[in-house]
């Protein structure tokens, strides 16, 4: 007996395989017609495990011809007879292939080198093991594959090919393509939810003239024929806020931003969000919204309200913790026995802690720094930071009772920050003022602070409704729900440094 199983292990010479296998392409070329295109499965093997898991040889024997088409993942060559698996986009089968059946394609399979894609009917069987299988009557070979897969039983696990080759990880470990799949159910969730709640799905500018709606370095290009530069939107914020003018009461948009920033197990370049706004709503009503989808997300994807990532678990079943930035800081610093919105007593106490103290910052963006530095880690259960000054929130409207802050909200789990939300400043006046203080921090070097956007202002000025908003980092809940502990194992194609550099 023959078992190719371990071809391709670490110490194959994978030169003189790639030869091999161009040889047997050549040969493969010069007897038929390769790489054909006409062959349609018309089952998958996930399904048929499922669908017959337990059924009985007879209804087994009842079953029409099955179709299946993949890639070989093993093969035991047993003399007259043979076993393999294939594995399609739903999982692996395996397939039992005897030379009395097959004639002269039983001779082309043993020839066949793992990871080619193949075809093969046949009828369902279980074997004496209880293992459903699918008896070939006919095969074909549909593509090759000119080089060695990773070793299979260790699958592929250094972790840098497999963000690299994504396809070789999406090929060797099933839990990659588990990943994935469940992202596609989370957006699927996000996205059906809000359209049952009466939301309109948009599409807004990818490249803008102005960088806005966050407080990021973007990306810029040029565009030859304007001869104007451009910028990769590092949020579709303010275009949605167009359209909240312009008559849509509810939007929502699952896009990418752009944000020139380092690479992270939280922080990738080219990230994905979905933003959403409501007229004639508050911050308040976004974060009951916030906490009814994520509960129901969890109940959905995990058939659960409680979450585990990296070994704590998380209880989305019970109320969600509200705290406004000052009460959070008096929380996790008892000593700090001072008016928090007194400039020299915020510094004194930074210094005194050991902590960075900005040039240019007032109290808000000194209570901040306290905030960022010392307490967002330890924000594990899910909570909802309230009350954040206006210093630091350009874009949200002021809390009428209290005007050094604002209604707005972030929602933390785990340490980490998940969404921003909170009540739109819809006072064009009052948001050209802000902008104005934004550039004037661009002009003291800041190179994540706002532009002065003119058209956004004026489309303010033509009035737009009392309105909340929020923006739900995608990745970031993607790596909670599938305890995924780098971003990077969330997204298909993250961003890598080039090699060699």
């Amino acid at each position: 007996m023959t078992d190719q199983r371990e071809e391709g292990g670490a110490d194959v010479d994978e030169g003189r395989h790639i030869a091999q296998r161009r040889e047997k392409l050549a040969a493969w070329r010069a007897a038929t017609a390769s790489y054909p295109n006409d062959f349609r499965p018309n089952a998958q093997a996930a399904v048929l495990l499922e669908r017959f898991a337990s059924a009985t040889e007879d209804a087994l024997a009842a079953v029409e011809t099955v179709r299946l088409a993949g890639r070989l993942m093993t093969k035991r060559i047993m003399g007259r007879a043979s076993f393999c698996h294939i594995q399609d986009g739903s999982g692996q089968i395996q397939i039992f292939l005897e030379r009395a059946a097959l004639s002269e394609d039983y001779e082309a399979f043993k020839r066949w080198d793992l990871g080619d894609i193949m075809a093969v009917s046949g009828s369902l069987f279980r074997t004496k093991a209880g293992e459903l299988s699918l008896r070939a009557q006919d095969v074909r070979l549909l593509a090759k594959n000119l080089r060695p897969l990773p070793e299979k039983f260790h699958g592929l696990t250094d972790q840098e090919i497999r963000y690299r080759k994504r396809y070789l990880d999406l090929i060797m470990n099933p839990a990659t393509r588990l990943v994935f799949k469940r992202r596609e159910q989370i957006i699927s969730h996000i996205r059906g939810f809000l359209k049952e709640r009466g939301f309109s799905e948009v599409e807004t500018p990818m490249m803008q003239p102005l960088a806005g709606g966050a407080a990021a370095r973007p990306f810029i290009t040029h565009h030859n024929a304007l001869d104007i530069p451009l910028y990769l939107r590092i949020a579709p914020e303010l275009y949605l806020k167009r359209l909240i003018v312009g008559g849509f009461d509810r939007v929502f948009e699952i896009n990418r931003n752009f944000r020139n920033e380092g690479l992270s197990t939280r922080h990738n370049p080219e990230f994905t969000m979905v933003e959403f706004y409501q007229a004639y709503a508050d911050y308040r009503e976004l974060m009951d919204l916030t906490e009814t989808l994520l509960k129901g997300l969890c109940q959905e994807v995990l058939g659960s309200t409680t979450l585990t990532y990296q070994g704590q678990s998380y209880d989305f079943g019970q109320p969600f913790v509200r705290m406004s930035i000052e009460d959070a800081i008096h929380h996790y610093h008892p000593d700090a026995h001072f008016d928090l919105r007194n400039v020299t007593a915020l510094k004194a106490f930074l210094t005194e802690k050991g902590l960075p103290v900005e040039s240019g910052l007032e109290a808000g963006g000194l209570q901040m720094t306290i905030f960022e530095k010392t307490i967002e880690t330890q924000l594990l259960a899910p909570t909802f930071i309230t009350a954040y000054p206006a210093e630091v929130s350009p874009l949200a409207r002021r809390c009428d009772a209290d005007p050094f802050v604002t209604d707005r909200f972030e929602f933390f789990v785990g340490g980490r920050e998940i969404a921003n939300g909170f009540s739109e400043l819809n006072d064009p006046e009052d948001q050209a003022q802000r902008f104005r203080a934004q550039v004037e921090r661009r002009g003291s070097g800041d190179e994540e602070a706002m532009h002065y956007d003119a058209d956004y202002v004026e489309a303010l000025e033509y009035g737009m409704p009392p309105t909340a908003g929020e923006g739900i980092g995608i990745d970031r809940l993607v790596m909670l729900f599938t305890d995924a502990p780098s971003i990077r194992d969330v997204i298909l194609f993250p961003q890598m440094r080039p090699q060699g550099s």
